[in-house]
């Protein structure tokens, strides 16, 4: 029965992921695009540990874990863009 919940996990996040990947097509500020690249990672990140679930392998959830310190430090790394116009002073 639990194979079932992750099947359906796996159809929910992808499902997010195509909407997130639409947010980034048609968004019309840099704020909504970033703010949908985050989330795109946050969604890639849910899926790497499902499918650690499903293999039964720890290695997904290292993966998981570089992914998302990947994703905080470009998020930053944004906002600090966004807001001073570089990024290293």
């Amino acid at each position: 029965m639990i194979i079932y919940a992750i099947y359906f996990a796996f159809t929910c996040f992808g499902a997010a992921l195509l909407m997130n990947l639409w947010m980034i097509a048609t968004a019309e500020g840099i704020g909504d695009r970033v703010l949908a690249l985050d989330t795109m990672v946050i969604n890639s990140i849910a899926i790497l540990i499902l499918y650690g679930l499903t293999q039964g392998t720890e290695i997904f959830f290292e993966a998981a874990m570089i992914i998302a310190m990947l994703g905080f430090v470009s998020t930053v790394a944004y906002a600090r863009f966004m807001l001073r116009g570089n990024i290293i002073e």
